[in-house]
C-alpha cells in the first residue's frame, strides 16, 4: 500500500507571515493539530509544521501574546516529510524514528499534497501496524532532541 492511498489529500497549509489566530481556526475549520507551512502557493513547498502544541509551548507558556505572533515565529523548522509514492510500511518507520504523530506528503515536485496522521495509518492499515506506530511514537523522548514535542 502506498501512502498517497492512505493519505488525507488536499491538506489545510500557510504562510510564515500566517497570524496565529489564523492557524487556530483553519485547525478548527479543518478538524486537525497540525498545519505544514509552505514557502509559497506557486511552490507550495513545506518549510515548517505548526501543531497546536507549538501554539500552547512556544507562545502562551513563554508569556507571549499569541494574537502578535506569526506561524514562522513559532513553527517547527526541521521538517520531516514523505513522498506519496513511498510504501505505508516506510512512512510508518518514519513516523517512528522521528516520533511524529502526522507527516506532511509531497509530490516528485516537493509540492505538499496530503498529509499522513496515526489516525490514517489506525484506518487503513493492520491493527498490528498500527499499533507499533502509536507505541513507537509515544516513547519518552527528551524535549531538546524534539523541539516542542510530538507533532
Amino acid at each position: 500500500m502506498l501512502v498517497k492511498e492512505v493519505m488525507t489529500t488536499d491538506p489545510a497549509c500557510c504562510g510564515q507571515d500566517t497570524s496565529l489566530q489564523e492557524v487556530a481556526r483553519l485547525m478548527v475549520k479543518h478538524d486537525c493539530g497540525e498545519i505544514p507551512i509552505i514557502d509559497n502557493q506557486q511552490s507550495g513547498r513545506p518549510v515548517g509544521v505548526i501543531t497546536d502544541r507549538d501554539i500552547v509551548v512556544r507562545t502562551i507558556a513563554e508569556g507571549r501574546n499569541p494574537l502578535d505572533v506569526t506561524a514562522g515565529e513559532c513553527m517547527t523548522r526541521a521538517i520531516v516529510t514523505v513522498r506519496s509514492d513511498q510504501s505505508i510500511e516506510d512512512c510508518c518507520e518514519t513516523m517512528e524514528k522521528h516520533q511524529i504523530r502526522r507527516v506532511p506528503v509531497t509530490d516528485t515536485a516537493g509540492r505538499c499534497v496530503g498529509i499522513v496522521s496515526q489516525a490514517d495509518i489506525a484506518r487503513r492499515v493492520s491493527q498490528r501496524a498500527a499499533g507499533e506506530v502509536v507505541h513507537d511514537v509515544s516513547k519518552p523522548a527528551s524535549t531538546s532532541a524534539r523541539g516542542a514535542g510530538a507533532h
